[in-house]
């Protein structure tokens, strides 16, 4: 019998003990950038990776900055660094954390019968592509049971009816604190959620699903996209919201297809793009990446 693969944190995210990263954003105005350097320099920091937007739109500024620093104890719960990062956020009325770089996310995975973008996400954190750890995996379904226990993660049957997805909705979330578990990722579960349950996981749960939306809803949508002669196929992940398939938009793939894809050939294609999309828009939300700014994100990457 094998022996199962154990979580782990992710060897390509390992963090280090004197780096860190912060995020800022706040309504535009002179000297930010200024501020936050210098508060750096006084305590000795050296910057890694600096990416910054000024959305004129919005008239609202957004920040990552990858430092490190001689002393980890200066960025740490009582240090000087963080009590000065944290007077600036409040003069400037900023929305900001300072977390330790490469700390994987705790994440929980749902899953329906479709197993490919879950399979995809078990490789990539298995292998330390993504900054994740997997606390657990929940589906309306049994089938995916195995493969998920050979990784050594909980695997939780939870059907789903409508006389019992309050019920299913509350262990859901149930879980999602039993495992302290930060982000929820819906690696095609086929399942609309609440919104009460959607409200509860508001910034902190992703889905995927194929780019053509809306013209192909329902059942079989590549078949549809045959029928139709599409010309592109490609996938898009985005935050949960109350709208269906309308949340924020963090990643999107499209590849270029043409009439000699048949229906099998357009799902294989839309397989590889709903992964692709899918693990960008975890790996960029776990490396704080990723900022919400109305229906939109920034993304800096």
């Amino acid at each position: 019998m094998s022996t199962p693969l154990r979580s782990a944190s992710p060897a390509s995210s390992s963090t280090s003990s004197n780096e860190f990263v912060l995020t800022f954003s706040c309504p535009q105005r002179p000297g930010i950038v200024h501020s936050l350097t210098g508060a750096l320099v006084e305590h000795d920091g050296d910057i890694i990776e600096l990416k910054q937007f000024d959305d004129p739109r919005a008239n609202h500024y957004f920040l990552r900055l990858h430092f490190s620093v001689a002393d980890a104890s200066v960025a740490g719960a009582d240090g000087p660094l963080r009590a000065e990062l944290a007077q600036l956020a409040e003069s400037y009325g900023a929305a900001w954390s300072l977390t330790a770089h490469g700390a994987p996310q705790r994440v929980l995975i749902m899953v329906s019968k479709f197993g490919h973008c879950l399979n995809d996400l078990l490789y990539r954190a298995r292998v330390g592509e993504l900054p994740v750890e997997i606390g657990a995996v929940v589906s309306n379904h049994p089938d995916h049971r195995g493969l998920v226990e050979w990784h050594g993660i909980p695997f939780f049957h939870v059907p789903v009816t409508p006389a019992t997805k309050p019920d299913a909705e509350a262990k859901l979330l149930e879980l999602v604190d039993r495992f302290d578990i930060d982000l929820v990722i819906l690696a095609r579960y086929m399942q609309i959620l609440s919104d009460e349950l959607t409200t509860a996981l508001t910034g902190r749960a992703i889905n995927i699903h194929h780019s053509f939306l809306p013209s192909f809803k329902g059942a079989k949508p590549y078949h549809q996209a045959y029928d139709r002669g599409v010309k592109t196929v490609g996938a898009t992940a985005h935050y949960v919201n109350d709208e269906l398939d309308e949340g924020p938009i963090i990643a999107q793939q499209v590849l270029q297809v043409d009439h000699t894809y048949g229906p099998e050939d357009l799902v294989a294609v839309g397989r590889d793009t709903e992964c692709k999309a899918l693990a960008n828009a975890v790996k960029w939300h776990c490396e704080r990446r990723v900022f919400l700014s109305g229906n939109r994100t920034v993304v800096l990457t």
